[in-house]
């Protein structure tokens, strides 16, 4: 059984609200996103077709792939637009103190 383990990626200077900031963790892209002050984070790939977060920002909890032009929500990584039609992954996200920190299952 996988053991979730969090990692600090940012600080909540490095993610102003409606931006969006791509780390990797232990070898995974994240899409770290700050939603009026709360943090998400999802897989940095598209479902459609594994195009990168990394050229665009948030619209309120809305994301869209640069390439394609898909929607989803980073909140529950649910479809909001075509043409992706599988969500994307989530990973829960804590912040301490200043510092966010991200799950990963490992």
């Amino acid at each position: 059984m996988a053991e979730l383990q969090y990692f600090a990626v940012a600080t909540r200077a490095d993610v102003e609200p409606g931006e969006v900031f791509i780390t990797e963790v232990e070898g995974a892209r994240v899409a770290l996103c700050n939603v009026d002050g709360e943090f998400y984070a999802i897989e940095d790939a598209c479902t459609h077709d594994g195009a990168s977060f990394d050229q665009t920002d948030l619209e309120g909890p809305e994301i869209f792939c640069p390439r394609h032009g898909a929607v989803f929500n980073v909140t529950d990584g649910s479809v909001l637009g075509a043409p992706a039609t599988v969500p994307v992954p989530t990973h829960p996200v804590r912040v301490n103190g200043d510092t966010i920190e991200v799950g990963l299952e490992r």
